[in-house]
């Protein structure tokens, strides 16, 4: 129920009224005279009737009305009532309502009692009818100098609000009243929103996971979030009306007092998320740093400062270690080359040194080298800014030596690494910790160099920081003295040329001709012994978008980590080889059954997809494609087994297996691919490429919203072919691009005659290929298959990779808002596997994303796994962006994706792929759905 509102506590509103009602005042005050007797009915100057009083005079009233004429042309409804509320005038704007409206709305009869209406007004506003009448009474009374009240007056068609106020005609002896009505509707609606807008801004700010604060002119705290009071370590007591500056130091404001000079003069200042972050300080006098975000804003008169903190420590200290991984990756790369390349042990020694230094970012690095024949040695090679300083170093591997207590000279006694992470800690160090100190040095690495397993040298790295020299960059500097001491040894022992021959570079691992000489003896061993052994060849999958996006040297980290994680899962380097850019050979000597060699290589398979590799910045998880070679069955000579292990890896490739046993089929198949070109291209001409579509459904309604059509081969000799068994050929072929246009118009035209027989057709998402977008005839051919029929934009949704688009931003950007100009909806496809950056997502003019089938099925195996699916839903959301799960199996997946408020989801759990006409009678006729639009 609304209440009558004061008129005191109008305050714009009724200031508006009581200006325009005395602004009328001069004109209409001669009719003070009117009394309720016998009446006459006058004509004004545009022909609007007003009722008056025989006793008058007619002349002089009508010269009254002529200046009353300024009511007709206001947009309120205006009525003047007599000291008993009988209505005397209307103007136009009360008779047009009156006649549209009935129940509360005033009525235009002239000469009614409109108190007497709204007192025995009944229904559903007899209570605010009611309360105008009390308060139009109390005006005529003079208990009141204005009332006003706002009511609800709702058409058929829409919901009004309007605004009635009542004012004395004349302010002495008054005899009468002037009552309006305006329609307040637009103001209602937007204080309306105004006040949701608030509650949700509120809301906001309550559950934000980084701090908000807002500061006054005076620079106090006014307002905080509970995400504030857990990152400061204050209560919100202890917050408000407190300066900003006990949680940022003194310097982030200007001299002043005000943030302006600092952050720019404008609405919003210079400072964002981004920027280098700023030192916060906790209750407890921690600094730490932080990433702001601060606004400025002005409103009614007063001035706020808003500012977004976030708690970058966590973020920092992941990109320092991983600035530092990724230093020490381009170090050992470096240095790996160096040994395929050195051709004496000084050169080896020098330029580790120089390398370590600077792509290692260490402040100094040295080897020192025992004599032969000798317990004692010296630094033969360093380099920094002290080089000099160490020099003088004696190494030594005695004990009663004064040296003998440094750091060095301990690992290459005792053979093992020596790490002091801080050596001011060391008491080895203390007589060189003055110098060290002064120099900089604040952490140092040891390491033995071995010939033969005997010491010979000592690899040392000294950082600038303290705590650098962790478990992994230990492990890895470890393996990088190993590798510099089988380098020695290989030079000592003039192997080098056997190394090149035999090595890959790069990873360290054997080469396609090592492997086959080594895969040679141990099927030697597996005949003499009478048991079978395996062959695996592995291939990267998408290790050439790795390479092309983030450059060649990410792409030898990767090969390099996945050489590393192949080494402790194989359990021997021995039984590895890098074979090509991107596929390793792997050697399985004993298999007692074949089922023992698919189950290693099952487990394998599963763990390396699991495992994190680490390039610049970023996180990837990566698979592989296998085949499988079995001795003796599948080849009794090492080029022949490796040659079907390899047959058998196209085929998986092919196909789309994980992976793949050979079988004797799979060379013929590899040997008549031209065949299969040829084959494709006569599909096409002979119509044999089908669609089936498969529904997507909301997952708060179950409802069918969309289909996705995939492409079939319809082979008359063999029946459907999977998609994995052609569709790459026809990437490779080019063939895609014809048989992607054929796919885009026979879902525009399975969709219009869906339309035609009156059927509830649902938009349809087509794939498009890279060569399709890459063409620059892609735009033209969508608006080709469209044609001139404007609802056809309706039913069709273009599905591209996530990968694909990031190949040339910009590019696509420019294709994609052409297509969604069209009516034509995009949508991400296999979101989540591809290298997209939040600030190009945010730019892509696309509707929606599809989260990929792997981050569905690892979302119920892990927190991790449901937390990533979580993330992308809420990104996605914030972006005003549809999300929509595919590869959707199991009920227990489809409740965690309603419940991560996930939009759509398609998968065998709905159904799978099916022909038009089964799609059309199963869910077109049947199964309700909601419009996709």
């Amino acid at each position: 129920m609304i209440e009558p509102v004061a008129a005191e506590t109008s305050v714009e509103s009724a200031d508006e009224i009581s200006a325009l009602i005395h602004s009328l005042h001069h004109s209409v005050q001669r009719l003070e005279d009117l009394t309720a007797g016998e009446v006459d009915a006058v004509v004004g100057p545009q022909g609007q009737t007003y009722l008056l009083s025989r006793a008058q005079d007619h002349a002089r009233m009508r010269e009254a009305l002529r200046r009353a004429d300024i009511l007709d042309a206001l947009p309120a409804q205006v009525a003047m009532l007599d000291h008993a509320g009988r209505i005397l005038a209307v103007n136009l704007a009360w008779k047009r309502f009156g006649m549209a409206n009935d129940g509360l709305a005033p009525d235009s009869g002239i000469g009614l009692n409109y108190l007497e209406v709204c007192e025995h007004a009944e229904g559903q506003h007899a209570i605010e009818a009611h309360q105008v009448a009390t308060g139009i009474r109390a005006v005529l009374a003079r208990e009141a100098a204005v009332f006003s009240i706002e009511y609800p007056c709702h058409s058929p068609l829409e919901k009004r609000w309007f605004l009635m106020t009542a004012t004395p005609l004349v302010q002495s002896d008054p005899l009468g009243a002037i009552v309006m009505h305006m329609d307040v509707t637009a103001l209602k609606q937007a204080k309306d929103e105004l006040l949701e807008s608030r509650q949700r801004l509120a809301g906001v700010i309550e559950s934000a996971m980084d701090a908000i604060v807002c500061v006054d002119e005076n620079l106090l705290i006014v307002l905080d979030n509970p995400a504030a009071e857990r990152m400061f370590g204050y209560t919100k007591q202890e917050l408000l009306n407190q300066p900003l500056d006990m949680l940022l130091p003194e310097r982030f404001r200007a001299r002043n007092g005000s943030y302006d000079a600092a952050f720019g003069k404008t609405g919003v200042t210079q400072r964002r998320m981004g920027a280098p972050p700023l030192s916060g300080l906790r209750k407890n006098g921690e600094e730490f740093p932080v990433e702001a975000s601060i606004a400025k804003d002005r409103s009614n008169g007063r001035l706020l400062y808003t500012a977004i903190l976030r708690d970058v420590t966590e973020r920092i200290l992941a990109e320092l270690h991983i600035k530092r991984l990724n230093r020490l990756y381009a170090m050992l790369s470096g240095i790996n080359m160096l040994i395929v390349r050195a051709q004496d042990r000084d050169t080896l020694f020098k330029d580790a040194c120089h390398i370590a230094v600077e792509t290692g970012n260490f402040k100094i690095a040295w080897i020192g080298v025992l004599e032969h024949g000798s317990q004692d040695g010296r630094v033969v090679a360093s380099h920094g800014d002290a080089a000099r300083y160490v020099e003088q170093f004696c190494v030594t591997t005695r004990t009663e030596k004064p040296d003998s207590l440094r750091l060095d000279n301990r690992a290459l006694r005792q053979l093992k690494p020596m790490i002091c992470n801080d050596i001011a800690q060391d008491t080895g160090m203390t007589p060189y910790l003055a110098d060290m100190h002064q120099r900089g040095f604040r952490a140092m690495a040891c390491f033995p160099l071995t010939v033969d397993g005997s010491p010979d040298a000592v690899l040392s790295l000294v950082a600038g920081e303290t705590g650098v020299f962790d478990a992994e960059e230990t492990r890895l500097l470890k393996e990088l003295a190993d590798d510099l001491s089988f380098a020695m040894d290989h030079i000592a022992k003039q192997a080098r040329l056997d190394y090149l021959a035999y090595y890959d570079a790069l990873t360290g691992l054997a080469n396609q001709s090592l492997f086959l000489e080594r895969l040679a003896q141990y099927m030697r061993s597996a005949s003499a012994e009478g048991h079978q052994l395996a062959v695996y060849i592995i291939d990267l999958d998408r290790f050439r978008r790795i390479n092309d996006n983030f450059g060649r040297a990410a792409g030898d980290s990767l090969l390099m980590q996945v050489a590393e994680w192949l080494k402790v899962h194989v359990g021997h380097a021995g039984l590895l080889a890098r074979i090509s850019a991107d596929r390793f050979a792997a050697l399985l000597p004993k298999v007692d059954a074949s089922g023992d060699a698919i189950k290693l290589l099952t487990n394998a398979q599963a763990a390396l997809s699991e495992h994190p590799f680490r390039l610049d910045d970023a996180v990837f998880h990566i698979a592989a494609k296998v085949g499988v070679g079995l001795f003796p069955g599948d080849g009794d000579q090492a080029e022949v087994l490796f040659k079907n292990a390899e047959a058998a890896l196209t085929e998986a490739k092919s196909r789309g297996d994980r992976f793949l046993l050979y079988t004797r089929s799979m060379t013929t198949a590899v040997a008549g691919s031209p065949t299969l070109e040829n084959q494709l291209r006569m599909a096409l001409e002979r119509h044999e490429y089908v669609l089936h579509y498969q529904p997507k459904v909301n997952l708060a309604s179950g409802k069918l919203v969309a289909a996705e059509a995939l492409i079939r081969w319809n082979d008359p000799l063999t029946g459907l072919v999977p998609p994995g068994r052609f569709i790459p050929f026809l990437e490779e072929t080019g063939l895609i691009r014809e048989v992607g246009r054929w796919a885009l118009g026979q879902a525009v035209a399975d969709y219009r005659r869906w339309r035609a027989k009156g059927l509830p057709a649902v938009r349809i998402a087509v794939n498009v290929s890279p060569l399709q977008l890459r063409d620059q005839n892609f735009v033209a051919e969508i608006e080709r298959c469209l044609g001139s029929d404007g609802l056809a934009a309706a039913g069709l949704e273009l599905e591209i990779t996530e990968s694909l688009i990031m190949e040339d931003v910009q590019h696509s950007i420019s294709k994609l808002r052409a297509v969604r100009d069209m009516g034509v909806p995009v949508a991400i496809d296999d979101f989540g596997t591809g290298f997209s950056s939040l600030s190009y997502l945010a730019r892509l003019p696309v509707d929606a994303l599809k989260i990929d089938r792997s981050f569905i099925v690892e979302m119920g195996n892990s927190p991790q796994g449901l937390a990533l699916v979580s993330t992308i839903i809420g990104l996605a959301h914030a972006l005003n962006l549809k999300v929509v799960a595919e590869g959707v199996e199991t009920e227990e997946q489809s409740r965690l994706l309603r419940l991560l408020n996930c939009d759509e989801m398609q998968g065998f759990l709905f159904s799978r792929p099916v022909p038009a006409s089964e799609f059309e009678t199963r869910f077109l006729g049947t199964v309700p759905r909601e419009s996709s639009s």
